[in-house]
């Protein structure tokens, strides 16, 4: 009975000190949770000034040589040496002779040719001047003047009916008109540059043997290009022929001025483009060189341009009012790879000008004071 007792005490006591023990531990912890501070964003601000904003269309494209030849041979022979060697990069002055083919057998045939119309004038001189003595001296002069190392003259004019019978007759004006197609297609033997330029692609030699109809090569004139660029149909109508732009190369480093000089007037179906030509000239260019071009469209009055981040899916931006965000709806104009240009927004509307992780309306924000003056570091 009396270990029953003693340890019924020990054991009061036990669970006495563990429920003292247990409240000390209890009032010993701070149930006070941390005020969590609340952080507000610094955002940069524009103040709306609606003014007329340019619409500048951006395109790109490679030049090419406003005047272009391509060389073809309409004879056949033996590419023969000039004066310059047929290379690519060679320059050449306009008549210079480009690519000469040996022609020694055709010409025996054209000197033939001439020859018997040269015997065949002579053979009717005495006719003309017993029967026709008011047209001969006319035909003698021609007679005389009638070079066979020269190109035939025309012949004089046929004023009667009875003139013009007698020199058919005789077979004078079919022999003339042989002769001069075999002078013609003598000529074409030696090609002559049109103009001052340079042969950009030479594809025969010195020694090659040339056939009817075969590429020889290609001559561009230099220092006058035309860039090709696709717009879109909506702008194509303020695109006038003489109108000016802007063009840059692909590093910004150069920047030349360009002319309109040719509008397609077919739009692309598939691409609902219009092909815009423009004229360029510099002695720095070259043919295929890469460039950029600005062309001013119109202008778009009461409007903003600002960068395509502040644009909301929903065609809305941010603005600040009393220190907090507010959504307001714009209109789109014009969109480039970096801006955008709006209408329907307020003057002296306080909007976003820089983008802002995390945004929403009603949002509480701080406005950059760019004037305050910052603190230093002791």
């Amino acid at each position: 009975m009396r270990k029953l007792i003693i340890s019924a005490v020990v054991g009061g006591l036990i669970i006495f000190g563990s429920l003292y023990f247990a409240g000390l531990i209890a009032e010993s912890k701070d149930s006070r949770r941390p005020k969590l501070q609340k952080v507000v964003k610094t955002v940069f601000v524009d103040t709306v000034k609606n003014s007329v904003i340019p619409i500048v269309v951006p395109a790109n494209g490679n030049l090419k040589a406003k005047r272009r030849v391509e060389l073809f041979s309409e004879v056949q022979g033996v590419f023969r040496s000039g004066s310059k060697l047929f290379r690519t990069g060679q320059e050449y002055n306009a008549g210079q002779t480009l690519i000469r083919i040996d022609a020694s057998e055709y010409y025996a045939s054209v000197q033939s040719a001439k020859s018997n119309l040269y015997n065949l004038l002579t053979s009717i001189m005495p006719d003309l001047r017993l029967d026709y003595p008011e047209i001969y001296p006319k035909w003698q002069e021609y007679l005389n003047g009638f070079d066979l190392n020269s190109t035939t003259p025309m012949l004089p004019e046929m004023e009667s009916e009875k003139e013009k019978f007698f020199i058919s007759g005789r077979g004078i004006i079919s022999n003339y008109y042989n002769v001069k197609n075999l002078e013609q297609r003598l000529s074409k033997y030696n090609i002559s540059a049109p103009f001052k330029g340079v042969l950009t692609d030479a594809l025969v030699t010195e020694g090659t043997l040339v056939r009817v109809g075969q590429k020889l090569g290609e001559y561009i004139n230099i220092g006058v290009y035309e860039l090709e660029v696709s717009i879109s149909k909506t702008y194509g109508d303020f695109l006038k022929v003489g109108k000016k732009v802007a063009l840059s190369n692909l590093d910004k480093t150069q920047e030349y001025m360009g002319e309109v000089s040719r509008v397609n007037g077919r739009v692309d179906q598939n691409s609902q483009t219009i092909t815009v030509f423009i004229e360029v000239s510099g002695d720095n260019l070259k043919e295929g060189q890469y460039l950029e071009a600005n062309l001013q469209a119109k202008e778009e009055s009461n409007a903003i341009e600002i960068d395509r981040s502040l644009l909301l899916e929903n065609n809305q931006i941010f603005v600040v009012r009393d220190s907090i965000l507010d959504l307001i709806d714009v209109i789109p104009v014009y969109f480039t790879d970096k801006k955008v240009v709006l209408k329907n927004v307020p003057d002296s509307e306080v909007i976003i000008a820089k983008a802002l992780t995390g945004a929403y309306s009603g949002m509480l924000v701080k406005v950059f004071d760019a004037d305050k003056p910052k603190k230093t570091k002791s």
